[in-house]
């Protein structure tokens, strides 16, 4: 599609300031730097102070030697000047990834940028091109932060003839005719984007590794060789997803069984090959035993065995296993009501806890299930504790509107962020658990599957690239509002016209709520078409293997997972969410169907029938979506044109889902219970 620059700087648009920062300020900061450093992430430090430069004042900033020149001082701490520096090291606490912004002590005018390492100072250098573009760098400046997350992961389900598993925005920026892109330059402005939230790792291949991108790992290297040069002056260290059964289809060998010497082996010389071509290569990602994926059942181990032999062979290079917890029956028999893929990942996890080495990560999906519009948070946070973590989130909108419809994932994931899992008492939520901060763990953090494409706007959906940001930011500092993140996003974006970030911020924080309400009720999730996974079929999964089942007939709907007539789910949280879930009187209404079996006839906390709440939200989704087209239309003149057009296209397409869904949910319901809206509303 054809857009602008602005869709195509994202956030990173040097031309917009908010309107209250004089030039003189700005002046002030960039006409004069100091970087007192050396190394491939300090290049890329100046050329972002260079961009910010010329666009927020129209020209080239002077690199100057002395600290005294210069309006702004980028230094390591044991490179910092006297004045500036003086007792920096110890009044404040940073890791190697933190920094610190203040005015200098005893040098009027003059700011420093500080940090430990490299990658510290690109961190405090983006955050100050921040804070200076919204306003907020006052006289009183001493700013201290350290990342929440010390993992912040970005998954690419990208395959090298370059389609993308899950895509919604194109095909993929790394990935062409099985080779490499021919557009490196697209990959290096992604490469700052990502650099720009705080995003320290990448992995660029699906985790489904098909026949080709096996061979990532032997013949094909060398491109990863080269996406890890542009990365690393970015401070991102660049992951493969691995094929478990690469011994045999690599390697030659007759077998991939993780305790055989042979397999043993042949992974530690596979590794010292990849980190003679990319010393500072993060590691795997492994998909395994997953949904036809090959692993170590098929020799008859368990997990922790099959990660562990990963695990040996990278340590020697510090490197990492991110092994996905996304293992279920997935040839389930539907006539089976004891069977339970929300219980697989904790049953299949759970007993091997502090079986597996000190660099395995198990990377856990956010629910138990697969990344619908509402379920519980996974159990096995809080369950776990004498292994490391990673929870996986989903930026890229499969079940939440692919880009088309609109759905700002941030409240979602603050809903899981904040979620008290009682692991360790009050207090011990997700956000804390991932920090490392609730269980010993040697690494932690946050990934999610992208959003973006090659699509010049990045996203397809111009929108939705407040969810890449909101993932960083979050990522960055888990305490952060759904509020400030929107508010970020749009001045950064948009610039600092008060009616649009007004618009917009309501738009992107009422969009989850409406998505949900023309959607699933209740927490019980799916109903979609298979396959492609967007636009309603209730039934399109209900008498299949997948084990994803809402069970509605004539009476009721739900799927009872309480520990006294179900599955047990309930039963894998700590107390007090036991027992609340336990309970149809304290399970959360959004939550009801995905734990209890509930008679349409049954009333919500709201006073409505379960019935009455399935018509009116779906009655009241797609009136909400006209409200989001109303909005968008007041804006028409204050956003670029390509934007505006952009959007208005792709809310004019989430009506007409919404319409559908509606229509298609409430005719199932009207028909299967033979009980009619109270309103007399259509129903067919």
């Amino acid at each position: 599609m054809n857009t602008t620059p602005q869709s195509y700087a994202c956030w990173l648009g040097y031309d917009l300031v908010n309107p209250q920062t004089s030039q003189d300020q700005i002046k002030r900061y960039l006409e004069k730097i100091c970087v007192r450093s050396q190394g491939l992430i300090v290049d890329s430090i100046k050329e972002e102070l260079t961009r910010a430069a010329e666009g927020l004042l129209g020209g080239k900033p002077e690199f100057v030697n002395s600290p005294q020149e210069a309006g702004l001082v980028v230094s390591l701490i044991k490179d910092m000047p006297g004045q500036c520096g003086k007792g920096l090291e110890e009044s404040v606490e940073l890791s190697d990834e933190g920094f610190c912004l203040r005015n200098c002590t005893g040098a009027a005018g003059k700011t420093l940028i500080a940090a430990r390492t490299e990658r510290g100072l690109l961190y405090g250098v983006f955050a100050f091109l921040r804070k200076l573009r919204l306003g907020e760098l006052g006289e009183e400046l001493t700013i201290v932060e350290n990342p929440k997350s010390p993992v912040r992961m970005i998954n690419h389900w990208d395959n090298m003839d370059g389609s993308i598993e899950r895509g919604y925005a194109g095909k993929s920026i790394f990935w062409e005719n099985n080779g490499l892109t021919s557009n490196l330059s697209r990959v290096e402005d992604y490469a700052r984007l990502l650099a720009s939230l705080g995003i320290n790792s990448i992995s660029v291949n699906n985790v489904n590794v098909h026949q080709v991108e096996t061979h990532l790992i032997g013949e094909r290297l060398p491109f990863v060789e080269r996406l890890a040069d542009i990365f690393r002056r970015w401070g991102i260290q660049v992951f493969l997803s691995i094929n478990y059964a690469s011994p045999i289809e690599v390697g030659g060998l007759e077998t991939a069984d993780p305790l055989d010497p042979r397999v043993e082996a042949w992974w530690a010389e596979r590794a010292d090959y990849i980190y003679s071509r990319i010393p500072d290569f993060g590691g795997f990602v492994v998909k395994a035993d997953s949904e036809h994926r090959p692993g170590p059942f098929t020799y008859d181990r368990d997990h922790a065995q099959g990660a562990n032999v990963l695990a040996r062979a990278l340590r020697p290079h510090g490197g990492l296993v991110i092994w996905r917890c996304f293992v279920y029956n997935c040839m389930q028999d539907w006539r089976d009501y004891q069977t339970d893929r929300a219980r697989a990942a904790y049953d299949n996890f759970m007993p091997l806890d502090g079986k597996f080495e000190s660099n395995v990560l198990l990377q856990i999906k956010n629910g138990p299930m697969d990344f619908q519009i509402r379920e519980p948070v996974s159990p096995l946070f809080g369950g776990l504790s004498q292994t490391n973590q990673v929870l996986e989130l989903q930026i890229t909108q499969e079940y939440t509107g692919q880009q088309i419809d609109l759905c700002y994932l941030v409240p979602m994931w603050k809903e899981v962020l904040d979620f008290d899992t009682y692991a360790k008492g009050e207090g011990s939520t997700v956000k804390q658990i991932v920090a490392g901060k609730v269980f010993p763990q040697e690494h932690s953090g946050i990934a999610a599957v992208v959003n973006v494409g090659d699509d010049l706007n990045w996203t397809g959906h111009a929108l939705a690239q407040a969810n890449l940001y909101g993932y960083g930011r979050l990522c960055w500092d888990t305490d952060l509002s759904s509020e400030r993140i929107a508010d970020e996003w749009i001045r950064l974006t948009f610039g600092g016209d008060e009616q649009v970030v007004e618009v917009v911020s309501k738009m992107l924080l009422k969009s989850r709520e409406i998505y949900e309400n023309y959607t699933t009720p209740l927490g019980i999730g799916w109903m979609v078409n298979p396959g492609h996974h967007y636009g309603p079929n209730i039934d399109g999964y209900e008498y299949d293997r997948w084990g994803t089942y809402h069970r509605a007939d004539r009476d009721a709907i739900g799927v009872d997972r309480t520990v006294k007539n179900g599955t047990g789910y309930a039963g894998q949280y700590h107390s007090p969410n036991a027992e609340m879930y336990e309970s149809k009187e304290t399970c959360p209404d959004e939550l009801l169907l995905f734990f209890h079996r509930v008679a349409y006839t049954e009333k919500l906390k709201s006073g409505k029938t379960l019935i009455q709440h399935i018509y009116d939200t779906h009655f009241e989704g797609v009136e909400q979506v006209e409200w989001l087209i109303t909005q968008w239309d007041s804006l028409e003149g204050k956003i670029d044109q390509v934007t505006f057009e952009n959007v208005a296209e792709r809310l004019q397409r989430q009506l007409k889902n919404a319409i559908e869904w509606r229509d298609v949910v409430n005719t199932y319901f009207y028909r299967k219970s033979g009980i009619p809206d109270e309103k007399g509303r259509k129903i067919y």
